[in-house]
Formats: C-alpha cells, structure tokens, sequence
C-alpha cells in the first residue's frame, strides 16, 4: 500500500508565497515522474510542474518564473514553492506521481488528497 500526503496549503495574499509538500510512504520500490497538478472551480485540472527521477522540469506558461518543482529524493517528497502568487492561482493542488511498489509488476499513478490554496486579492 502507497499514500501521497500533502500538505502546506491556505489563504494568502497576492504577491504572497506558499510551500507545498506532498510525501509518499508505504511499500515503494522506485518513483519515477512527480508533477503537481491544480483544478479551479468549474474548470479542467490542469498541469501546474512535473519533475523526472532525473531533475528535468517543466512548468505551464501561466506559473513559469514564480513556481518552482523539487523534490527530495531520500525523502520520496515532491514540493512545489509558490511565488507572486496570484488570484487565478486559486485552486485545489494535487500531486501526482508515477510508482513502482514493492511486489508491483508495473507502474502507476497515484494522486493525493488535494490542498486548497486560495489567494486573496
């Protein structure tokens, strides 16, 4: 069994940051690609960063130069800092990350439970 906790969402103002972490424990064997994902109310999820087992990033347009994706591979976590943030930035943020578990015969992918961030004009 694998769990993904997130954490570090919650009110702040435009211009403010925030930190997300999200960590995965339980019978993992190896984890490849971690991205964060973001759904607003009323529209699509929408891929925010993703990261490779390497440390290759990529970003959308609308978060490039104010979010940055990490991860801590030791630690099996994934972060997501938040810069400038922004209204539009508003919206339930997701982790997901593709794994391999322990007796797994493939790999999967698997989302967390989600973290508000709601940024206050």
């Amino acid at each position: 069994q694998v769990q993904l906790v997130e954490s570090g969402g919650g009110l702040v103002q435009a211009g403010g940051s925030l930190r997300l972490s999200c960590a995965a424990s339980g019978s993992l064997r190896s984890i490849d690609k971690m991205r964060w994902y973001r759904q607003a109310p009323g529209k699509q999820r929408e891929l925010v960063a993703a990261i490779t087992s390497g440390g290759s990033v990529n970003y959308a347009e609308s978060v490039k130069g104010r979010f940055t994706i990490s991860r801590d591979n030791p630690k099996n976590t994934v972060y997501l800092q938040m810069n400038r943030l922004k209204p539009d930035d508003t919206a339930v943020y997701y982790c997901n990350v593709r794994l391999l578990a322990i007796g797994g015969s493939y790999w999967t992918e698997n989302w967390g439970q989600g973290t508000q961030v709601t940024v206050s004009s």
